[in-house]
C-alpha cells in the first residue's frame, strides 16, 4: 500500500464512525462491523471463539483462532490507515461486543473507535554550503547530508563551533546560541546521561541552531543516509520544532578545516580530549537547509469497558497494540507480509480472552478498560494519544497491564515482570502469583524492554504500568525469536506457543480481579469526587 494520499482503511472506518454519529451507537456499531472490504474468505474466518471452545473445550484453541485470524495474510499485516486496520478493528470490535463489553471511549460521537491522527515524515531535500571570509568552500553534495524534524528548516550563515566531548550540561548557552555545534562521531560515546537522548538532541536543547556530526567513527555517510531517510512518525498535534542536523564525511571536514585555517581533525580531536577544553570557533560559517514530505494517517484506538460496581474508585486498564508493519518484503521473496503473530496478535488474543472470562464472572468493584492501541510500532503513539485524551482521568487508573509479544514460550515457565521496581505494584503481583503457585524470575533483567512497549507511556505519566508474562523468562528462546522472527515475515501463527499464552490469560485474569477488588487492593489515593469518596480511594 502506498504511503501517499488518503489511506483506504482509514477512510472506510471514518465513514462508519460518521454513520454511527448519525443514527445512534448501538445500531451503528453493527453497521460499522459491516463497513469493511473484508473478502468472503476472511469474513468466513471470523468465527466466534466461543463456538470453538465448546467444540474443542480448550482455551488454547480459542487463542489459536484469534491469532490465526489476526495474523493471516488477509489482514494485510495490520498496518495503520489501511484495509488491514479496518479488518482488524472489525474483528476485535465484534468479539468484544459479543463478549458483552461496552464502548469505553466515553464519547457518544466516537463509540468504540477513538480517532488518532498521525503524521509520517520522510526526508526530501538536503543542502549544505560553507563559507570562509565570504568565500564559498566547494564541497560535493555526496559528502554532506542534512535532515530536519520539521517540514522545512533553514539556517543561514551561522558560525561553526567545535564543542569537543561536551554536552549541553557543560556548555554555557551563550556559547551555542545562533551557532552550529560541531561534534566528532568518534567522541559521541562520551555522554553524561545516555538515557536522556542522543548527544545532538542535547546540544539542540541547549540552544545550538544546528548540529553537524563529522563521521570519523565506524559509521559512514551511506549508513547514516539509509538510517535517517526512513519515515518518522508523530501524533498530528505534536509540535516537532524543525530541529536540523547535518553529517559530513571525513574528507569534507578536512577540506573545510584546511580552508578555514582551523587545523586538522586530529588537532580537533586532541584539543577536545583536554580537560581544560573550551568550545572553539572554526572560522567557518554554514548554511543548512532540509525539507521533508508529510503524509497524514487516520487511524484508531479501540476501547472497551466492563463496568464495575463502584466506578468512582478507579479503573484497571489492559492494553495490547493491534498494529504491525503491513508488507515488509519485496519480490522475489515468496512471503511479503509481516503477519505479526507474536507481535502482537498474541497480546490481542490474550486480552480478548481475559475480557471473556471477566465478563462471565461476578461484577468487580472497579471498571476494567480494554485498549487495543494503534501506532505502537511507530513509537507508542496510540498509547500517547490515549494518555493525552483518556476516557477516564489518568489519576483514576490504578494499574495498567500491558500484554505484548506473548506466545514465545510453552507452559510451565516462571513469570517475568517488566517494570519491576518501577511501580507500587510489585508486592501485589507477587501475592497474586504466589496464590497461583507461579514463580517469579528474580532480578530485573526483563526491564531492558520497558521502554519498548506501551506501558512506558503510562509510567511517564505517573500511572503504574507493568507487563507480567512468562514470555520473557527464557533468554535463549527470547533471543532466538528476536534473531529469527521479530519484525520479520517469519512471525506467523503456526510458530506461536499457545500453552504459554493460555497461562498468561490466567495470570492477567487473576491480576485484574485482585487490582479491581477494593478489599484486596485499595490503590493509590484518588481525587475526592463530589463527596462520594475519600482521598484514600475507598468509598
Amino acid at each position: 500500500m502506498s504511503r501517499g494520499g488518503q489511506r483506504p482503511g482509514g477512510g472506510a472506518l471514518a465513514l462508519a464512525l460518521g454513520v454511527r454519529r448519525a443514527i445512534g451507537i448501538c445500531l451503528a456499531f453493527w453497521l460499522a462491523l459491516g463497513a469493511s472490504t473484508v473478502p468472503v474468505s476472511a469474513d468466513a474466518a471470523l468465527r466466534s471463539p466461543t463456538s470453538v471452545q465448546r467444540r474443542e473445550g480448550t482455551l488454547e484453541s480459542a487463542l489459536r483462532q484469534h491469532v490465526e485470524t489476526l495474523a493471516s495474510d488477509e489482514y494485510l499485516g495490520r498496518e495503520p490507515g489501511t484495509d488491514g486496520e479496518t479488518r482488524t478493528l472489525r474483528y476485535l470490535a465484534r468479539q468484544w461486543f459479543d463478549i458483552g463489553l461496552q464502548s469505553g471511549t466515553n464519547d457518544p460521537g466516537n463509540a468504540w473507535f477513538a480517532p488518532v491522527v498521525l503524521v509520517e515524515r520522510v526526508p526530501l531535500g538536503s543542502r549544505a554550503q560553507f563559507f570562509h571570509a565570504r568565500k564559498r568552500l566547494a564541497l560535493a553534495d555526496a559528502e554532506t547530508f542534512v535532515v530536519t524534524s520539521g517540514l522545512r528548516s533553514l539556517i543561514e550563515n551561522a558560525p561553526l563551533v567545535y564543542v569537543g566531548k561536551s554536552t549541553n550540561i557543560a556548555i554555557a548557552r551563550t556559547e551555542l546560541a545562533g551557532r552550529i555545534a560541531v561534534v566528532l562521531d568518534s567522541q559521541s560515546d562520551i555522554r553524561i546521561d545516555k538515557a536522556a537522548g542522543d548527544r545532538a538532541g542535547r546540544l539542540l536543547d541547549a540552544g545550538a541552531s544546528a548540529v553537524i556530526t563529522v563521521l570519523d567513527g565506524d559509521i559512514g555517510l551511506d549508513g547514516v543516509i539509509a538510517r535517517r531517510s526512513r519515515a518518522g512518525y508523530a501524533l498530528a498535534n505534536q509540535r516537532l520544532g524543525g530541529d536540523i542536523e547535518a553529517f559530513l564525511t571525513v574528507h569534507a571536514a578536512e577540506a573545510l578545516l584546511a580552508s578555514g585555517g582551523a587545523g586538522s581533525l586530529a588537532d580537533l580531536r586532541r584539543a577536545g580530549e583536554a580537560r581544560d577544553f573550551s568550545p572553539r570557533l572554526l572560522g567557518i560559517s554554514g548554511t543548512l537547509e532540509a525539507t521533508s514530505r508529510e503524509t497524514r494517517i487516520n487511524t484508531h484506538n479501540l476501547i472497551g469497558r466492563i463496568e464495575g460496581r463502584k466506578p468512582e474508585t478507579g479503573a484497571v486498564l489492559l492494553v495490547a497494540h493491534w498494529d504491525h508493519f503491513g508488507k515488509c518484503a519485496s519480490p522475489p521473496a515468496e512471503h511479503l507480509i509481516c503477519n505479526g503473530a507474536v507481535d502482537n496478535a498474541s497480546g490481542l488474543a490474550v486480552i480478548t480472552e481475559v475480557a471473556r472470562t471477566l465478563a462471565l464472572g461476578r461484577q468487580l468493584d472497579r471498571d476494567v478498560y480494554f485498549l487495543a492501541s494503534t501506532g505502537e510500532e511507530l513509537g507508542l503513539l496510540g498509547a500517547q494519544a490515549f494518555a493525552e485524551n483518556p476516557p477516564v482521568p489518568l489519576d483514576r487508573i490504578v494499574a495498567v497491564l500491558n500484554v505484548d509479544s506473548t506466545g514465545i514460550v510453552p507452559a510451565g515457565l516462571p513469570v517475568s515482570v517488566i517494570g519491576k521496581g518501577m511501580t507500587n505494584l510489585d508486592e501485589h503481583i507477587a501475592r497474586v502469583l504466589k496464590a497461583m503457585k507461579r514463580k517469579i524470575v528474580p532480578g530485573d533483567a526483563a526491564n531492558a524492554y520497558v521502554r519498548r512497549q506501551d506501558g512506558w507511556v503510562f509510567i511517564q505519566h505517573d500511572v503504574p504500568a507493568v507487563m507480567v508474562s512468562s514470555a520473557y523468562s527464557d533468554p535463549e528462546r527470547l533471543e532466538r525469536f528476536m534473531d529469527d522472527r521479530y519484525h520479520r515475515t517469519a512471525d506467523v501463527a503456526d510458530k506461536v506457543e499457545y500453552g504459554g499464552m493460555a497461562e498468561d490469560v490466567q495470570v492477567q485474569v487473576e491480576l485484574v480481579r485482585y487490582l479491581a477488588d477494593l478489599k484486596r487492593y485499595i490503590g493509590p489515593p484518588l481525587p475526592i469526587d463530589e463527596g462520594k469518596q475519600t482521598a484514600s480511594g475507598t468509598p
